[in-house]
């Protein structure tokens, strides 16, 4: 019988739940296990914590709830552990880590790579004048954290001298599982067919129960199952086609459309999707259910990577602050609109009074009356008794937050009748934090690896290949009869969204083959973009993906900026799909009679 590793996806963001390692150490019967921590936010985050004690700048939830008290369980069965916790401090997290075994009595190899960290070199790349990846502006003059993404091989270095558990700072993603892949079965950097299947690998686990029933179009298929959803075990082969699986007994379930959708989560373009070792080809990977619970997944093709690492830097720029009122009773969504413009014009005049200047940014919300789905919001919407008035505010100084913060509670006595506090207190102040991305020449960012705090030799931390991204093109869509029925797209689809950065990403799946042709009719780039019409200040791109019948959208600057910077409702394209599931489209008649 061929080798095969068993990896388990541990945790997806940096909060998820302690349910996910408990699981697969106990149920998972795995070799490695693996722990997402870092978004862009999350490093700035990291970066004001070490600011205010230098012991801090790590995911300490990753000592306190995984490793101390499962660290004897792991070492028993002699699991590894891959994770990217030691964010912009991995000394201190590697110092952290050091004690919880010390305290078990237990022997512990401790790998690190380091290098991501850029700040050091801040003038030095400064001078190459580097600019915004989508809108060509300059670095700012000040900055929180600036990290590079990188590879799978230093991982795999720090594998390779004997490490027991790795620790990295950023890297994408998928290099969390693929550093372990390379170890086992010894791919090249020049097996680009072999280092996309390992890619695609980390991209599916690497979000946690996700991909196997969590945040799901078919809900009502898994929703016993929510307070035990099992996290993703892929079981690999050395050629990297895998299945993907979760523990024993427990909820949630796993199909190719649980799998397809986390597939197209957040990718873009699904044929060049960049990575710093492979520029990797998804469009003809196939899903196939080979038992219960059990997706069989290969196809997925690559090619050399570029001479470049992405970076991921953030800066402060001002100050936000978002209230929240419940408001109900008849006319409920005109109460809170009037209330939310009457908050914005006192303040303003406040403002002007002050000499602090006007927002640099407002927005509102009504929650309950479908502001998610702008001019397509149903009739009945707009006569909802009760709604949530949430009222945002950017500005550049943090006076004048404040000044928005004690007005809006102050508006709670004076304004609209039937209102009440969704949380107490005033809302609080929060800095704005922005993303500024850029390519940095590979040979530019230092990359060690060392065990145990020793260097450990790094044949390369990743291949300089000097591959170029070449945009992926799809076909014509075909044209729609002219008899034709409108149903809602969640009858034909299911669907996945979330963000890239300022984009917004929509992944979308026929529920059979023969509906394809009549979704790419109905689901034209111009019919997405007007569906989004009230946050789209860009594009929409459509991708297909026949392998697995699916077409992915990207949506140009349809988030506001997004993360914290941004002042929308969803920030993170989250909703997104929902949205547009209820789109209802043309179709065939007679395409639905035999489902």
């Amino acid at each position: 019988m061929s080798k095969t590793i068993r990896i388990g996806g541990a945790s997806g963001y940096w909060g998820d739940t302690a349910i996910g390692p408990v699981q697969l150490i106990r149920q998972g019967q795995v070799d490695y296990l693996i722990f997402d921590y870092l978004a862009e936010i999350t490093m700035s985050i990291l970066a004001k914590a070490q600011a205010r004690d230098p012991a801090l700048g790590y995911a300490t939830d990753f000592i306190e709830r995984v490793m101390a008290p499962l660290l004897p369980e792991i070492h028993r069965q002699g699991i590894k552990v891959i994770a990217n916790a030691g964010g912009v401090n991995l000394t201190a997290c590697r110092q952290a880590l050091e004690k919880v075994a010390a305290d078990a009595g237990l022997p512990l190899r401790i790998g690190t790579v380091e290098g991501d960290n850029l700040l050091p070199q801040i003038e030095p790349i400064r001078a190459l004048d580097p600019t915004e990846l989508d809108t060509r502006a300059p670095l700012p003059d000040k900055l929180m954290s600036m990290n590079a993404y990188l590879g799978a091989f230093p991982i795999a270095a720090a594998l390779d001298a004997g490490a027991d558990i790795v620790l990295t700072g950023r890297c994408v993603d998928s290099a969390l599982a693929v550093g372990p892949l390379i170890h086992e079965f010894g791919w090249r950097p020049d097996e680009y067919d072999r280092l996309a299947a390992g890619a695609l690998v980390g991209h599916l686990i690497e979000c946690g129960a996700q991909a196997t029933g969590g945040n799901y179009s078919d809900w009502p298929d898994t929703v016993d199952g929510w307070d035990d959803t099992g996290f993703p075990i892929a079981e690999v082969s050395a050629n990297g086609a895998f299945v993907l699986t979760k523990p024993r007994d427990t909820g949630g379930t796993v199909t190719p459309f649980t799998a397809g959708e986390q597939m197209l989560y957040e990718i873009g373009d699904p044929g060049a999707y960049m990575l710093p070792d492979v520029i990797a080809d998804f469009r003809q990977v196939t899903l196939e259910q080979e038992g219960p619970d059990r997706v069989r997944i290969e196809g997925a093709r690559g090619h050399a990577p570029t001479d470049t690492y992405k970076v991921s830097a953030t800066y402060a720029d001002g100050f936000g602050c978002v209230g929240t009122f419940v408001i109900a009773g008849r006319d409920a969504a005109t109460k809170a609109r009037r209330q939310g413009e009457a908050v914005l014009k006192k303040v303003r005049r406040l403002l002007d009074q002050s000499e602090l200047g006007d927002f640099s940014k407002t927005a509102m919300q009504l929650v309950g009356a479908e502001s998610s789905y702008g001019d397509h919001a149903s009739d009945s919407a707009r006569q909802v008794r009760e709604v949530v008035l949430r009222l945002g505010v950017h500005h550049p100084r943090r006076e004048g937050v404040d000044l928005f913060s004690k007005e809006f509670v102050g508006a709670g006595l004076s304004m609209a009748p039937g209102i009440t506090g969704l949380s107490p207190g005033r809302p609080r102040p929060t800095p704005i934090v922005r993303l500024f991305s850029f390519l940095i020449d590979k040979e530019r960012v230092p990359v060690q690896v060392a065990l145990d705090g020793e260097p450990v030799p790094l044949a390369q931390a990743a291949e300089r290949g000097g591959g170029r991204p070449v945009a992926s093109q799809s076909d014509p869509a075909p044209t729609l009869e002219d008899s034709a029925v409108k149903v809602p797209l969640y009858r034909l689809a299911v669907a996945r969204s979330g963000d890239k950065g300022d984009h917004a990403n929509i992944g979308v799946i026929a529920r059979r083959p023969e509906y394809l042709p009549a979704l790419r009719a109905a689901l034209t780039e111009e019919r997405v973009a007007d569906c989004f019409s009230h946050t789209l200040k860009g594009k929409v791109e459509r991708f297909d993906l026949p392998g697995s019948h699916a077409m992915n959208f990207l949506l140009r600057h349809a988030l506001d900026g997004g993360g914290v910077a941004s002042l929308h409702l969803d920030a993170q394209a989250k909703t997104y799909a929902q949205v547009l599931l209820d789109m209802e489209i043309p179709v065939p008649e007679g395409l639905l009679s035999d489902s």
